[in-house]
């Protein structure tokens, strides 16, 4: 990188004009667009874009491997696996994103990254129900309430709720078109809201592909810490995606995707067997329990 930099520094007059007419004649190149939001978002990614390049002085070969790269990540992303949403998750930009469109609100519960494994029209379970349908993993009892920022209950907020299994897999990973470890609910009256799930553990993002090899090449895991993955939505209220992190975990801070708030972990207390169950369940062996209140932000006007 010195070397780089040293190299960028040496640049002559002459160079550095026949690079800044590049970047002109490119932006210009976007004068006759008439939405003004796309023609900024196009000006902005040629300006960063050229930026880039000219400050790392990018060889020819090393652009050639970077569009091998892309061209590796979109032949792997398909109707199951979305490689461009590892990619972005790995290098931080869904999180910034995330932070930059969920501005602050009184004590309204914070988002994290959505993930590429949710799928629409999940079972709904019911309060108290349980999302497991036999994935593997120990029985875990998550209870809480749905409130607006200043106190009051939202009721027939829908709870969609997923996770990966004891084994680290997603339902939508497996071949068999199983539905599993994944399902939704509504808040009560009183904005309560209940259920079983399987206590969370850590697991690999999918690393079997291009991205996997970006991690591997820099030095990076590609282990998320434990969690369980919360989007819940009610008319007027700011859609909320989230998580539910494992308090203890010895990966919180080296979580792959960089997803985890300190606000979001909590206790997942776990209780011997033969342990009475909140609703009378039998279990045969351990499970756990945890509470984590939410709390929706208003629509933006």
């Amino acid at each position: 990188m010195s070397e780089q930099i040293s190299r960028a520094a040496e640049i002559s007059a002459e160079q550095r004009a026949r690079e800044d007419d590049v970047v002109a004649r490119v932006l210009a190149s976007f004068d006759g667009c008439a939405d003004p939001r796309r023609k900024e978002l196009l000006r902005g990614v040629v300006t960063h874009l050229h930026a880039f390049l000219r400050d790392v002085r990018l060889t020819e070969e090393e652009w050639a491997a970077g569009i091998a790269f892309l061209t590796a990540v979109g032949h792997l992303t398909d109707d199951r696996r979305q490689e461009f949403i590892l990619l972005s998750d790995t290098l931080g930009a869904s999180m910034q994103t995330i932070a930059i469109n969920n501005e602050a609100v009184g004590d309204a519960t914070e988002a994290t990254v959505f993930g590429p494994f949710f799928v629409e029209g999940s079972p709904e379970v019911g309060r108290g129900g349980d999302i497991a349908h036999g994935a593997a993993g120990e029985p875990c009892w998550v209870e809480g309430t749905v409130r607006d920022v200043d106190g009051r209950p939202v009721p027939g907020a829908r709870i969609e709720v997923w996770e990966a299994d004891d084994d680290g897999f997603y339902d939508v990973q497996y071949a068999d078109d199983r539905t599993a470890a994944r399902g939704h609910l509504f808040s009560d009256r009183d904005g309560s809201y209940r259920f079983w799930a399987i206590t969370p553990t850590p697991y690999p993002i999918p690393h079997d592909g291009p991205v996997g090899q970006m991690l591997e090449a820099t030095g990076r895991s590609p282990m998320r810490a434990a969690h369980l993955h919360l989007m819940v939505r009610a008319p007027g209220y700011r859609t909320l995606v989230t998580h539910i992190f494992v308090r203890g975990d010895e990966l919180l801070a080296s979580d792959a995707v960089f997803g985890v708030k300190e606000s979001l972990v909590r206790d997942f207390e776990r209780q011997g067997a033969g342990t009475p169950t909140p609703d009378g369940r039998s279990i045969d062996g351990t499970w756990s329990r945890t509470s984590f209140d939410i709390v929706l932000a208003p629509a933006p006007a």
